[in-house]
């Protein structure tokens, strides 16, 4: 009778942490859903009958008190996102660095390197030739995320 008991009660507590504190797992609500229906098994063939059909109705109203409690708008708002990021990154796409903008290469380019243009570092790509340290460059254009040069 006690792990008839347990088995409820721990079939109930998995689901009902499943629904309330850690929603979208699966597995603790497929553990609590075995507890539970483990327990029931149990209850008929150890208590008979009608200790099963109370069994059975006690959990299964339980449980859907649990789901219906657990599954209301007002405690599913406690778990979701309220706060907006406001925050940006700097694209690369936008033309932030348009075409014709002349820069000095800090590092070679063979054909990746970095190239500053005025006070801005930025990583540009050529089109296959290789630049030196220290020479001007200038913008091609922007291709596929990369900032393409050639030596001015």
């Amino acid at each position: 009778m006690l792990t008839i008991a347990l088995l409820l009660l721990f079939g109930l507590l998995f689901l009902a942490a499943e629904v309330i504190f850690i929603p979208g797992t699966t597995v603790v609500g497929f553990v609590g859903f075995a507890l539970l229906a483990w327990g029931v098994w149990l209850s008929y063939h150890d208590l008979g009958t009608p200790a099963g059909h109370y069994a059975l109705a006690g959990a299964g109203a339980l449980a859907g008190m649990v789901l219906y409690l657990g599954l209301r708008p007002k405690n599913l708002a406690r778990a979701a996102l309220h706060s907006v990021s406001e925050g940006s990154v700097r694209d690369v796409r936008r033309a932030d660095v348009p075409a014709g903008t002349l820069g000095h290469t800090l590092s070679a380019l063979r054909p990746a390197g970095t190239v500053l243009f005025g006070e801005e570092r930025r990583e540009a790509v050529t089109r296959g030739e290789f630049v030196d340290a220290g020479r001007a460059v200038r913008v091609l254009g922007i291709e596929q995320n990369r900032i393409v040069v050639e030596g001015a």
